[in-house]
């Protein structure tokens, strides 16, 4: 694509595989430092206007919401297939949630699945802690890392598995959703620690499953590919869109159906419900914190892929919400350290679950 800079009229050739094309990005210009603005979600009037009329005629379906509800309750019969929490995972879950209980009371429980107590003392002896090799127990594991962080450690050992999954409907390699919803936790965590510290550990378990929709609906996504590619092709919607659009819900809805399946607490249900709309969950901090998350998450990405371009936090910062900036009260500096914390975190955690 040839790119002209409006300020020293230079002209540059950008080739289209590095172009994240679909959304809007700003970029210094490599001759005089002056931002140049590209919205790659513009489509000319007469064609988006050709196209909107040809989606509603090829898919007029869409547009009644008893179909809408028909797919989902189709789905939601399918969720048996989803394989469920283990028992001792949320038999372990309700003890913590009892103030009156205590380490020796969830040890109890867990220590009858030796193979989820192997995954945790996998986790609980990784760099991300920093207790490789020092862990013995669960019990061990509580005196140093401290009664809360179990509860994390039960939701990595739990989820580990399940997160590494290949979604062909989504384009997800094997790893690809695991490595996504690591860093989205690792993130949530390290905001609530600004924000609220005493949500540190739920927000990681939160960040950790928020994309739990997208397990159950990639298979409909995949079925209708032809239909989401076409939706797509003008570059001018996001992915999220496209499952409103062809489904009547999106995956951020449906990951509360899958959490109530999986006897997740409410708080976290309702979190994963509007983490790509915090500003209509009535307050849901932990709603926030993941939606922040996971848009440095995708904001590191999107730089990632446009290396060399001088793309940097400072003109990434429109991915984010204002209005959650200024809930959060976090600024680009903020933003900056949280976006290499969860860089080595990742790395660290990656290599201990064999994932990434």
């Amino acid at each position: 694509m040839k790119i002209s800079c409006t300020s020293c009229l230079r002209s540059f050739n950008i080739p289209d595989e590095r172009l994240p094309m679909g959304k809007k990005v700003s970029f210094p210009c490599p001759k005089c430092r002056e931002k140049i603005v590209l919205d790659l979600r513009i489509v000319p009037l007469d064609e988006a206007s050709d196209w909107a009329e040809q989606a509603e005629q090829t898919h007029p379906e869409n547009k009644t919401t008893l179909d809408s509800q028909a797919l989902k309750e189709k789905i939601l019969r399918r969720l048996g297939d989803l394989p469920a929490m283990p028992q001792v995972v949320l038999k372990a879950r309700q003890i913590m949630a009892d103030p009156n209980s205590g380490v020796k009371d969830v040890v109890k429980i867990l220590e009858t699945d030796q193979a989820i107590t192997t995954k945790i003392l996998k986790v609980a002896n990784s760099a991300y802690y920093g207790m490789s090799g020092k862990i013995s127990s669960i019990n061990h594991a509580s005196s140093l890392l401290g009664y809360n962080v179990i509860g994390e450690l039960i939701t990595l050992a739990s989820s580990s598995g399940l997160l590494d999954r290949v979604l062909n409907g989504y384009g997800l390699g094997s790893g690809d959703l695991w490595k996504h919803s690591m860093s989205v936790a690792i993130g949530s965590k390290l905001i609530a620690k600004r924000k609220n510290p005493k949500l540190e550990e739920t927000s990681f378990s939160a960040g950790l499953i928020h994309d739990a929709g997208k397990l159950v609906l990639d298979k409909y996504v995949l079925e209708r590919k032809e239909e989401f590619d076409e939706f797509m092709e003008h570059g001018c919607e996001t992915f999220m869109s496209a499952e409103q659009h062809i489904f009547g819900f999106n995956h951020a809805e449906f990951g509360y159906d899958v959490c109530k399946h999986w006897k997740i607490p409410d708080d976290i249900s309702i979190a994963i419900k509007f983490h790509h709309t915090p500003s209509k969950s009535d307050g849901n901090e932990l709603a926030f914190f993941i939606y922040t998350a996971d848009a440095i998450v995708n904001m590191a990405s999107a730089m990632a892929k446009m290396g060399g371009m001088g793309a940097t936090v400072e003109t990434m910062m429109y991915m984010i919400d204002e209005k959650a900036l200024k809930f959060l009260g976090i600024n680009e500096v903020d933003i900056q350290t949280i976006m290499t914390d969860i860089k080595d975190s990742v790395a660290n955690m990656s290599v201990e679950l064999g994932a990434g």
